[in-house]
Parts: structure tokens; sequence; C-alpha cells
């Protein structure tokens, strides 16, 4: 998918701006970026396109706005927006159809005729005062750092986002307490001389605000695309299977990460087909307890405490344990857990390598080969070289000989 709002060379006709040339794994070079697939669809007779337009501002902040002026606007104009107090300056993200979704999904018992109104187009003077209000926003925010430490305050400024016209500045912070600002901001509206609003957000916001690579080596989901933060429980952990280990389990963050829920679901709807864990198979041996399941194989472990002492560990199909539940519920015992192994043992398939391809030392044969037919035409030139100088060097002939004895 191309980027719409990159410029394209005029020789290869590819997008400049990430130099990714239209292959970008996010869809495009802004933030939560969305791809319209209701612009290709007619709309039904009689019905006029929504008035609606998603505009995007700083790190994937995004809000709704009527086109009342009825301006022609596509994806990725820069558009003036009308602001408490003031405007601000933001990028169309989205619009047509698609924005009603949007609208509904995010906010449901939002009404049309409230939402704030589209001034006009952004003219080379507004995107200028924008790019020198946003230009900064990087001394601002270390301005403020030392505010607070010098106010002794247990908070962290992470972002700072003014507004188009520069009337407003949000500044973004994280706290584990409730945090008294009021003289904060009494000297930040005397250094910064705007209006000043602090706002504060969470720790994942934070991160995806700040963005960042994640320990899959991609960029953070709540970076790219994902929108609402749902709560991750530990138990996600447990029903997958996976350590508890909070430093592989915590993002960047500092909080469970949010992909663990991605396969929640589908783990949840096969333990369907288990018994519960708690359950114990009963046998002339004794009791079985339950050590771990392998959902993809259907297998169960369970473990059989022996008279003699010590344990064994017995693996298990679960057509088998199911068996054995339904036995034990009629109230008999099975002899051993063993006789309900399956002693079939299933061999994998052994594949050979036939090309030589995917042997790591392939070349190697090949190097020594060369180095060899190196080494031997080195020598063959050292022989001739030394046969010539003895032939140079030789005993001289008889007539040289008469001449110096004349």
């Amino acid at each position: 998918m191309s980027c719409a709002t990159c410029a394209k060379n005029k020789s290869s006709k590819t997008p400049n701006g990430c130099k990714n040339n239209g292959t970008c794994s996010t869809g495009g070079c802004n933030k939560l970026e969305v791809f319209d697939w209701l612009s290709n669809m007619e709309l039904p007779r009689g019905k006029s396109q929504s008035d609606l337009v998603e505009v995007r501002f700083k790190n994937g902040r995004k809000d709704f706005y009527r086109n009342v002026n009825k301006l022609s606007i596509h994806s990725g104009d820069t558009i003036v927006v009308s602001a408490i107090p003031g405007y601000d300056v933001g990028m169309v993200s989205l619009a047509g159809e698609l924005v009603l979704v949007q609208l509904n999904r995010k906010k449901g018992n939002a009404k049309k005729h409230s939402l704030p109104k589209i001034i006009r187009r952004a003219t080379e003077e507004d995107v200028e005062k924008w790019r020198k209000v946003k230009g900064s926003e990087y001394e601002s925010m270390h301005e403020a750092r030392k505010m607070a430490i010098s106010l002794n305050l247990k908070m962290k400024i992470s972002d700072v986002e003014y507004q188009g016209d520069g009337s407003k500045a949000v500044f973004y912070y994280t706290a584990e307490t409730r945090v008294d600002f009021r003289e904060l901001i009494k000297l930040m509206a005397d250094k910064f001389r705007t209006r000043i609003e602090m706002r504060q957000i969470g720790a994942r916001q934070e991160s995806g605000r700040l963005g960042g690579i994640g320990s899959c080596g991609r960029e953070l989901c709540c970076t790219t695309w994902l929108t609402d933060f749902r709560s991750v429980a530990t138990s996600s952990t447990r029903y997958q299977q996976l350590s508890l280990n909070p430093q592989k389990m915590a993002g960047q963050c500092g909080k469970l990460k949010c992909c663990l829920n991605y396969e929640l679901d589908m783990y949840l709807e096969s333990y369907k087909e288990f018994p519960s864990t708690s359950i114990r198979l009963i046998t002339q041996r004794g009791e079985a307890v339950h050590q771990k399941t392998d959902i993809f194989k259907k297998l169960m472990w369970y473990w059989l405490k022996e008279d003699r002492g010590g344990g064994k560990i017995v693996k298990l199909e679960l057509d088998r344990v199911k068996e054995i539940i339904a036995l034990n519920n009629e109230g008999e015992k099975p002899e051993d857990l063993n006789k309900f192994v399956n002693l079939e043992q299933h061999h994998e398939p052994q594949y050979e390598n036939v090309v030589g391809q995917d042997d790591l030392t392939r070349f190697d044969k090949k190097f020594k080969k060369q180095r060899r037919k190196k080494k031997q035409r080195a020598r063959s030139n050292d022989k001739s070289k030394s046969q010539n100088k003895s032939v140079k060097t030789g005993p001289k002939s008889k007539r040289d000989n008469r001449k110096k004895k004349k």
C-alpha cells in the first residue's frame, strides 16, 4: 500500500518520505493509519455522502469534525479546525461513510450537530506557523521537567502538544499519586506566555505516544494500530502455559503485554474439550494428580504416587483420560494407568538433504580445493623459478674459460 501523502519522484514515480517506496508495514507514514475499505463503493440512490471527517493530530490523537462548508477534502489534506480557544491544524485521516462507523465505535453517544466544525483548508501561513510552534515543543518539555524537579513534584512530563495557533499548550504527564501542580502552571505560564493545560495519562498511553520497538522486533502495537487498551490479567499467561516471569511478560510500559490477549480466546475455546485439572484419576495403586496439558497435541500428564515411594509421570491422550474419568464415575478403579498409555510410537519423518544446499559447511570443501590448487601452483612456480636461476648461474662454457686464459 503506497503512502498517499508522500511526494513522488519524477523519474521512478515512487514515494519519498520514509524511503520505503510504498511498502510500509503499518500502511502509511502516520500513526494509527486507517484503510478506507468503502472508498470504491457507490452510495445508494438518493443518499448524499456524510459530512463527517476524522482529523489526526500529534501522536495519533484523533477527533471528529463536520464539513459544514462542503469543502473538497481528501485523506492526507492539512486543514484548519475550530478549537477552544482559537483554531488548530491537523491532517485528514479519514473521510466518507467509514467515519460514521468510527464515530459510533469510539463515541457511541455523540451527537453529530454538537461536533466542532472545519474552518478552511490550511494555507502556507497556517502551516508555517504550525511548524514553528511544533519546533519549540521539545525545549518546552525539558524546561517543564526542570520546573517540576525544582518544586519536588512526583510526576513525569512525557510529551507536549501545542495548538496550531500557539494559543494553548497541553502537557501530558504520568504520576502514581495525586499531584498539586498549581504552582507549576504559574511558572510555565510566565515562561511560555501561553495557556497551559495539564493532562494525566496512564503508562500504556505514554508508551503509545512515545513509541518504541517491542521484544518481537517490531513497532509497538499501541503506537501503530491498537486503539483500545483492554486489561490484561495474569491468568492469561497460565491459560497459554507461559512462564510467570515479569521481565518477559511486561512491555515497555511496565504492564503486562497487550499481545497476551490476542490468542487468549482460542486457548479458552480449546480448553473446553479438556476435563478440569482438579479432577484426580483414581486407580488401584493410588491417585494420579494432573501436572500439565498440551492442547495442540491433546495430551495430559499425570503424576502417580506409588506405594513404594517416589512417583511417576504418565502421559495420556485426551480420549484415554475421559475414559478413566467415566470409569471412576461408575465406581470402577482401573488397575494401572500404564494400560491406557498408547504404546504406538510416532516416528517423525527424517528428511535427507538431497541437493546439499542446507549444509552450513557446503562451501568449505570448495574453499579447501581452491586453496590446495593455489598452493600447488605456488609450489610449481617456485620450482620453475629456481630451475631458471640454476640455468643462468650454471658452469660457464669452455669458450669463456679460454678467453680468461688468454
